[in-house]
C-alpha cells in the first residue's frame, strides 16, 4: 500500500466531512488517501467560509428552517441505507450521532434558504430577453446531423467454430442476401439472428450523432443514403449489417423549442450572479 493510502484523516469527522467524502469520492472519511483528504479539506474549508458569511448576514436573521424540513432531509439520507440500524451503525463508525446530522442539515438548509432569498432579488429574465438572446446566439442552438439506424451483429469468437471470423462473415452474408431480396424483413431477421441485445428490439440503435458507433460503422453510416443497407462491416466485436433508416440534417432548433429551457438557464445564471455579488459584499463588509 502506498504512503498516501496509509495516512488517516487527521481531524474530527462532522456532517460536512461525511457528506463531501461520499459525494466526491463515494467513500467514508476513514477510507480516503492523503490526496483525497487534502481535496476534501479544501472543499470543506471553502464551504465553511461561505457558510459563515451567509449565516452571519442580516438576511439570515430573517430565515428559519422548520423541524419537519430537517426531518424530511434526514429521512432522505436514511433511505440510502437498508434499515435504520445500518444508518446508526455508519454514524457510530464515524463518531457521529443523529443529532450531529440534524445540526449539519439544519445549517445547510438555512444557508440554502438565505441563498434562495438572495436569488429572488435577481432581475427576472422574461421571454423577450430570452428570445433576443436566442437570435443573437443562434450558433449555440445548432442540432448536429443525426441518423436513425438498425443493425444485425454476428460476433467473432474463435472459441466457437460457428463464430470464427470467416464463419461469422458467411453467416451474416447469408442474412444480408435474404434481406436484400426483402428489405422489410430487416427487423425480423435482427430478432432472429442478431447477437446484440438490440436484436430483441429489431436491431434498433436509435438516433445517433457522429462519433457514437465503432469508427468503421460510424464512417459507413454517415456515408449512407436513407433506406440503404450496408455490410458485412467489421468492428472490434464482429460483423455488422447496417440499415440507415432516417437522416435528420443539421439544423438550428426553432425558438419555440428552446425558449422555456433557455429562459430557465438565463434566469439561473442571473441568480448565480446576484448571489456571487452579494457574497462579495458580505466578505468586503467583514474585511
Amino acid at each position: 500500500m502506498s504512503a498516501l493510502a496509509e495516512q488517516p484523516l487527521q481531524q474530527p469527522v462532522d456532517y460536512r466531512t461525511l457528506r463531501i467524502a461520499g459525494e466526491q469520492f463515494g467513500k467514508a472519511p476513514s477510507e480516503l488517501n492523503a490526496g483525497e483528504i487534502q481535496q476534501l479539506q479544501r472543499i470543506a474549508a471553502n464551504e465553511q467560509g461561505i457558510e459563515q458569511l451567509v449565516l452571519n448576514s442580516e438576511e439570515a436573521r430573517h430565515v428559519s428552517v422548520p423541524d419537519n424540513q430537517v426531518s424530511a432531509a434526514l429521512d432522505q439520507i436514511k433511505q440510502r441505507y437498508e434499515n435504520n440500524e445500518q444508518f446508526l451503525e455508519a454514524l457510530t463508525h464515524n463518531g457521529l450521532d443523529e443529532d450531529d446530522i440534524r445540526d449539519g442539515l439544519k445549517r445547510e438548509l438555512r444557508v440554502e434558504a438565505v441563498m434562495d432569498l438572495i436569488a429572488s432579488r435577481a432581475v427576472r429574465v422574461d421571454e423577450t430577453e430570452a428570445t433576443m438572446y436566442y437570435y443573437l446566439n443562434q450558433d449555440k442552438f445548432k442540432k448536429p446531423e443525426t441518423r436513425s439506424a438498425r443493425h444485425i451483429l454476428i460476433t467473432v469468437n474463435d472459441a466457437y467454430a460457428e463464430n470464427s471470423r470467416d464463419a461469422a462473415h458467411q453467416r451474416l452474408t447469408t442474412i444480408a442476401d435474404r434481406i436484400g431480396r426483402a428489405p422489410h424483413r430487416f427487423s425480423e431477421q435482427a430478432q432472429k439472428h442478431s447477437e446484440c441485445p438490440s436484436g430483441m428490439h429489431g436491431g434498433v440503435l436509435g438516433e445517433l450523432k457522429a462519433g457514437v458507433l465503432y469508427p468503421q460503422l460510424d464512417k459507413a453510416l454517415f456515408e449512407m443514403a436513407e433506406g440503404e443497407i450496408r455490410g458485412p462491416l467489421e468492428s472490434d466485436i464482429g460483423w455488422h449489417l447496417l440499415l440507415c433508416e432516417k437522416i435528420d440534417k443539421e439544423r438550428i432548433m426553432p425558438v419555440d423549442e428552446v425558449l422555456p429551457r433557455l429562459q430557465e438557464e438565463l434566469q439561473h445564471r442571473q441568480n448565480k450572479r446576484e448571489q456571487k455579488l452579494w457574497l462579495k459584499r458580505c466578505a468586503e463588509s467583514r474585511a
